[in-house]
């Protein structure tokens, strides 16, 4: 973000003014960019394993403290993503993105270490979402079928947990390998379902954290509703949104 020397003045205000085109495209990329922040799985993986490193009550102030640090690490990531990429692909080295070589390439003038600093993040991104992604799944599966789960468990305590990780690593690594498969597609795909679902996740996650008998003195504050219910609106009203403009324009 600092080598391509952007205009942080406009960075700054365009940071915390909310623009908001009426464009599918443009509202598209927005659900996106939420639903890869704050995607779905990450929900499900993350109470599973706070059950299965066996945090208790007592844990749970410490744990918290541990999900906003990453939270913030995580935003100051993607703020410096987003300048990178306009001040490099975009401002001065307009580009059609259609592969992850096309994204490295317009890192290059910035030099050499910017263009191996990509190469080395979207490989940790990559080893990332092969070895978590498959592992949320059957997390999730396992606990609503009420199989055994968990790699604190040899492969005989939990059979059905480790054969799906296993069998959703290879779908999804032959997919991968298929000649001219359209994988920034299939990524910023994926990226919006995340997005469209994640007000539904949302909504019954609030409704539990608000139970005063599974959460005793940790339920949700007026404050932390308030926002929770304002995300909900807001993605629940970014989903119409694009349904209604893209129905309009096929219709036009």
């Amino acid at each position: 973000g600092i080598l391509v020397k952007p205009d942080w003045k406009e960075a700054a205000i365009y940071s915390v003014r909310p623009v908001l085109l009426l464009d599918p495209g443009y509202i598209t990329m927005l659900i996106g960019m939420v639903g890869t922040s704050v995607a779905p799985w990450m929900q499900f993986y993350l109470q599973a394993a706070v059950v299965e490193k066996g945090i208790s009550a007592r844990d749970y102030a410490e744990s918290r403290i541990e999900v906003i640090v990453g939270c913030i690490v995580m935003s100051v990531i993607a703020f410096f993503i987003i300048v990178a990429c306009a001040g490099a692909i975009w401002s001065q080295h307009p580009r059609d993105i259609q592969n992850a070589t096309d994204a490295a390439l317009g890192l290059k003038p910035f030099g050499e270490y910017a263009y191996l600093l990509f190469c080395i993040g979207l490989f940790n991104a990559s080893l990332f979402a092969a070895c978590i992604l498959p592992l949320s799944t059957a997390y999730t599966v396992c606990e609503g079928l009420g199989f055994e789960s968990g790699v604190n468990h040899s492969f005989r305590e939990a059979p059905v947990f480790y054969w799906l990780f296993t069998f959703l690593i290879v779908v999804g690594g032959g997919v991968v390998l298929i000649p001219g498969f359209p994988l920034v597609k299939m990524i910023l795909f994926s990226q919006v379902i995340n997005g469209v679902l994640l007000p539904f996740v949302l909504i019954f996650m609030i409704i539990i954290v608000n139970k005063h008998r599974v959460m005793k003195e940790w339920t949700n504050s007026p404050l932390y509703n308030m926002v929770a219910w304002g995300a909900v609106v807001i993605m629940i009203g970014l989903t119409l949104a694009l349904v209604g403009i893209s129905v309009r324009q096929m219709l036009a």
